[in-house]
């Protein structure tokens, strides 16, 4: 697949998870799709995403894994991808690092 194509692709189903988590998610939690990660066959996607508060991370996971025949129709509705990937939804451990050491560093 090529890198553009790809690149596209990632941007498309960003949009598209965070509208999804918005619209189905519930008013306990702030979920956050930090970033998209595609094989590079394009046949697979890993969605990574973070909550507030960190309490509510696996309680989202729960539910975003529920959902996820829901999410690939979403997908195939509301884009014009040919070949709707195989979507793994991923708590994004590297993102809440990364803020641990912003705000070590502002102490």
């Amino acid at each position: 697949m090529r890198e553009i194509k790809r690149e596209i692709i990632t941007e498309i189903l960003h949009r598209l998870a965070a509208q999804f988590a918005r619209e189905e998610g519930s008013d306990s939690s702030l979920l956050t799709i930090t970033r998209v990660e595609i094989s590079p066959t394009g046949k697979e996607a890993k969605i990574f995403f973070t909550t507030l508060p960190e309490s509510q991370e696996d309680t989202a996971l729960k539910f975003l894994e529920r959902k996820t025949p829901e999410f690939k129709r979403y997908i195939r509705d509301e884009s014009r991808l040919g070949i709707i990937p195989h979507v793994d939804f991923k708590i994004d451990y590297g993102e809440r690092n990364r803020q641990r050491l912003d705000e070590l560093s502002q102490n």
